[in-house]
């Protein structure tokens, strides 16, 4: 059996997690693979508790979760506090904080975007108190660090650079800071052990496709027949990790993660834009184009190169990417395409 679920499934059985953003990409992508984890090895009833605004919208817009004995749901909204659950005398041993995610925050004001993260953060680690956690996982960004120095080629978790905070449109990276330093003065003053998950780029079945994300974007496009369009000059490197393995890796960190520690998550398989867009054309579809529209430019260039080194999380804890990126890909498109199973172009 693979000792990645058979550690996971052990974690909790003896624990009582408590998710926030349970239902966006990290909540689904999380719930999937434990529901998985359920198949292999029987998890206890109630073992997760999912936080969302609307249960029952979730349910019968995922449907699948609905019979799972090990899930609960619980409504509530991390900034409007959550006394009424505190109150109810449960005790969660572990926290995972997945809230304010970056699929909608764009369409939000800044000020309104900031106060999600921090006053939302803030809120989730007094509920951590509150109901005795011991341990607690932010989702916090890539994003903290800023933009990557000429002499590096991935940023390490010792870096600590940040982008301008007098500069509105970095609310989103500024504020994850911010929350990270509320997680350090709320484990110094309450002895909570914090970890922080310094997440970068994804791909999966539940990343949504008409969003601002390129590789979403790029697999819409293919399916439909369409251009890809390129609006820089595809320069830029990123990289992409499996949902599945996100939710490995962050299970992992709320179970074992050192204490007062942030790690990067992410792939480390650097892939410029223009090629895989060239990746995608090649795995689902031969006859789409591909629209380059631009040239390099200032904005470009302050995220030319946004790679994580994952040194750190793959020796200490032994975490590993498990499924290639033209896999992931293939098993994006599937969920997303009405074939039941699609023809991969092979060249």
């Amino acid at each position: 059996m693979n000792k990645v679920i058979s550690a996971t499934a052990n974690f909790l059985n003896s624990s009582s997690l408590f998710i926030t953003g349970g239902t966006g990409f990290f909540g689904r992508s999380l719930l999937r693979r434990i529901s998985e984890i359920n198949r292999h090895i029987v998890l206890k009833d109630d073992s997760v508790t999912v936080l969302t605004r609307d249960p029952n919208t979730f349910l019968n817009n995922y449907p699948e979760f609905s019979t799972e004995k090990w899930l609960k749901f619980c409504q509530g909204d991390i900034l409007h506090g959550l006394e009424n659950i505190s109150n109810e005398g449960r005790i969660y041993t572990h926290v995972l904080h997945a809230a304010a995610d970056s699929t909608v925050g764009p369409k939000m004001r800044s000020l309104e975007r900031f106060d999600q993260i921090v006053t939302g953060t803030r809120n989730i680690l007094d509920f951590a108190v509150k109901v005795k956690a011991k341990r607690f996982l932010l989702t916090s960004s890539g994003g903290v660090y800023g933009a990557l120095p000429s002499d590096m080629g991935s940023f390490t978790e010792s870096y600590d650079g940040m982008p301008n905070p007098l500069n509105p449109s970095n609310t989103y990276s500024v504020a994850k800071r911010l929350a990270e330093h509320l997680c350090g003065l709320y484990a110094d003053q309450y002895d909570l052990e914090i970890v922080v998950a310094r997440c970068f780029a994804f791909i999966g079945p539940d990343l949504p496709l008409n969003v601002h994300f390129a590789i979403g974007n790029f697999i819409r496009d293919a399916l439909n027949g369409d251009p890809m369009i390129i609006n820089g000059d595809g320069s830029p490197m990123r990289s992409y990790l499996y949902q599945d393995d996100l939710a490995d890796w962050l299970l992992t960190l709320m179970d074992r993660g050192a204490s007062g520690e942030a790690y990067n998550v992410g792939s480390d398989q650097a892939i410029s834009i223009l090629d895989l867009a060239k990746l995608v054309k090649l795995t689902l579809s031969s006859k789409v184009n591909i629209d380059v529209q631009g040239s390099g430019d200032a904005a470009g260039a302050i995220r030319s190169r946004y790679i994580p080194d994952i040194q750190k999380i793959t020796q200490d804890l032994k975490m590993q990417i498990s499924v290639p990126l033209t896999r992931a890909i293939e098993l994006t498109a599937q969920k997303h395409s009405k074939i039941s199973k699609l023809e991969v172009i092979s060249g």
